[in-house]
C-alpha cells in the first residue's frame, strides 16, 4: 500500500502542474517517485496539438467598402468565433492527456495577456503559447512578439520610422521580461525605434516592412548599434534580471502567492545558466522538496478556469448548452481571451470578492445537479437588452445549467465501501474540520458526499 505522504505529494503535483487527477490514475502512479511522476507529466505533454477553430484566416481579412450592416455581421461572427475558441480550449484543458502543456499554455496566456477582435489572431497566439510553452523562452518571446494579435494589441502595426510608437517596447520590458526598475525611459524610446516596421499582413502573417524601419544607430542598455527588434530581445535576455522575473512569476503560479525571494533568485540563476530552458526550470521547481512543504500545499485559491476545468475533468461533465461556461467565467472574473488589461489577471486573493464568493461555492453543486443559476447582471453584451427588459418587468434572468456528470464512471473508480472521509482526503487539498467530517458520514452515497465536498470552501483551494 502506498503511504499517505506519497499520495498527497502526487495529488499536489497534479493540482499545480495539471488540473487534478482521478482516483485510478493516482493509484496507478503511487509506486512512482516524484521525479518519475514529473517525467511522466512531461512525456504526456511531449506532443504539440494545435487548437483549431476550423476557419480560414481569409475570413478575417480586411475587406474594403463593407456596408454598415455587413460590418456589424462580421463583428458578430468574430465574437461568436472567439466564444467558440474559448469553449474549445476549455474542453481541451478538461480532456487532453497533455495536461502540463495545457497548464503552461494557461500560464503564458496570462503572462502575455492580449485582446483582439480577430479570432484567428487569438488562435495563432494561443498556439504559440502551446507550441513553445515548454521550450525555450527566447523562442517563445520572439514568436509572441511577431504574432499579429500582440502586434495589433500593442500598436506596433503603427510603429514606423520618424513616428515611433512605444507601447510594445514598454510592455515588452515592464510586463514580459524585466519588470520596473530594470530599464530606463530612454531604453524604451530606443527599443521602439528598433521595432519599427514590425507588422503583419491582412492574413496574419508577420511582415517586416523595411521602408518603415528606422535604420539609424540606437543606444540600448549600454550597447550601441543599428539594432532591430530581435537584437533588442537578445540584449534584454542577457540581463539576469529577466530570468529572475520569469522565475518569480512561475513560482507564484506554481508554488505560492508569497514568493520566497531567496528561492526565486536561485531559480532565476538556474534559468539563466540553462539558456532560458523552460522545461528545465519547471523540473527543478516540481522536483524540489520545498515544493511539497506543508506551507505550499492547499495554499493557493484556484483561478476560475482551474476551478471549472478541474470540476469538468474530475466528474466528466458534459453541458447541453456549453455557453453557460462563458457566463461562469464572466461572473467569476476570468474570461479566456479577454484579460482585464495588458497586465493580465491579478490572481491570488483577487479571485475572491463579495460578488463571486457565494457563486464559487454554489457552482459545483449546480453543475453536478443540473441546477438553476441566476445570471442577473452577469450576462454578456448580447444579453444586456433582454436583462434590462426583464428587470423592468420585475423578473430575474435564470437558466438551468443543463449539465450531466458521469456519476457511474466516477463512483466505479473507487473501491467498495469507500468512505466519505476517504473521499474528502482525495478530493480536497486541505484538511477538513472533524465536525464537517462527522456530517459527511450521514451521506449514504459517494455521489451525495462528493457534491457536499465540492461545495465546501476547502474545494476552492489547490
Amino acid at each position: 500500500m502506498p503511504d499517505s505522504v506519497t499520495l498527497n505529494n502526487l495529488k499536489h503535483l497534479y493540482s499545480r502542474a495539471a488540473f487534478g487527477i482521478n482516483y485510478p490514475d493516482l493509484q496507478n502512479r503511487s509506486n512512482l517517485s516524484i521525479n518519475q511522476a514529473v517525467e511522466e507529466l512531461f512525456h504526456q505533454s511531449k506532443t504539440y496539438e494545435a487548437l483549431d477553430l476550423g476557419i480560414s484566416s481569409e475570413v478575417n481579412m480586411q475587406v474594403l467598402q463593407l456596408s454598415e450592416q455587413e460590418r456589424r455581421e462580421r463583428m458578430r461572427t468574430a465574437r461568436q468565433n472567439i466564444q467558440r475558441l474559448n469553449l474549445i480550449w476549455l474542453e481541451k484543458m478538461a480532456s487532453s492527456e497533455a495536461m502540463l502543456r495545457e497548464k503552461m499554455t494557461l500560464f503564458w496566456h496570462g503572462h502575455f495577456a492580449c485582446r483582439s477582435n480577430n479570432p484567428v489572431f487569438l488562435q495563432a497566439l494561443n498556439n504559440v503559447h502551446r507550441q513553445h510553452g515548454l521550450g525555450n523562452f527566447k523562442t517563445l518571446l520572439l514568436e509572441v512578439s511577431r504574432s499579429p494579435a500582440m502586434l495589433q494589441f500593442l500598436n506596433n502595426q503603427q510603429n514606423r520610422k520618424g513616428r515611433p510608437n512605444e507601447n510594445f517596447a514598454r510592455e515588452l520590458m515592464e510586463l514580459f521580461t524585466l519588470g520596473r526598475g530594470n530599464y530606463t525611459e530612454q531604453d524604451i524610446k530606443e527599443a521602439a525605434r528598433a521595432f519599427t516596421g514590425w507588422g503583419f499582413r491582412p492574413d496574419g502573417q508577420f511582415q517586416f516592412r523595411e521602408l518603415l524601419h528606422d535604420r539609424g544607430t540606437k543606444a540600448f542598455m549600454g550597447h550601441t548599434g543599428n539594432w532591430d527588434g530581435q537584437d533588442i530581445i537578445d540584449h534584454i535576455l542577457k540581463k539576469p534580471q529577466a530570468a529572475e522575473f520569469i522565475a518569480r512569476k512561475l513560482y507564484i503560479f506554481l508554488v505560492n502567492d508569497q514568493a520566497d525571494e531567496q528561492r526565486v533568485k536561485e531559480l532565476g540563476a538556474y534559468f539563466y545558466q540553462n539558456n532560458y530552458d523552460i522545461s528545465r526550470l519547471l523540473k527543478k521547481i516540481l522536483t524540489s522538496d520545498w515544493f511539497y512543504a506543508p506551507e505550499n500545499v492547499g495554499s493557493k485559491i484556484k483561478s476560475p478556469i482551474e476551478l471549472l476545468v478541474g470540476l469538468n475533468r474530475q466528474f466528466k461533465v458534459q453541458y447541453q448548452n456549453p455557453a453557460v461556461l462563458l457566463q461562469f467565467q464572466n461572473a467569476l472574473g476570468q474570461v479566456l481571451f479577454f484579460p482585464p488589461n495588458v497586465a493580465g489577471w491579478s490572481g491570488g486573493r483577487n479571485w475572491i470578492d463579495s460578488s463571486s464568493l457565494m457563486l464559487r461555492l454554489k457552482i459545483p453543486s449546480l453543475v453536478l445537479n443540473a441546477g438553476i443559476i441566476d445570471f442577473d447582471g452577469k450576462a454578456d453584451i448580447e444579453d444586456e437588452a433582454l436583462i434590462a427588459l426583464n428587470q423592468i418587468r420585475g423578473f430575474n434572468i435564470q437558466r438551468r445549467v443543463q449539465a450531466r456528470a458521469d456519476w457511474n464512471k466516477f463512483t466505479d473508480e473507487f473501491p467498495v465501501n469507500f468512505q466519505p472521509q476517504q473521499l474528502a482526503n482525495f478530493l480536497l487539498q486541505t484538511s477538513v474540520n472533524p465536525e464537517v467530517l462527522n456530517l459527511l458520514q450521514k451521506n449514504t452515497t459517494l455521489k451525495s458526499a462528493a457534491i457536499e465536498l465540492v461545495s465546501m470552501p476547502e474545494y476552492q483551494m489547490c
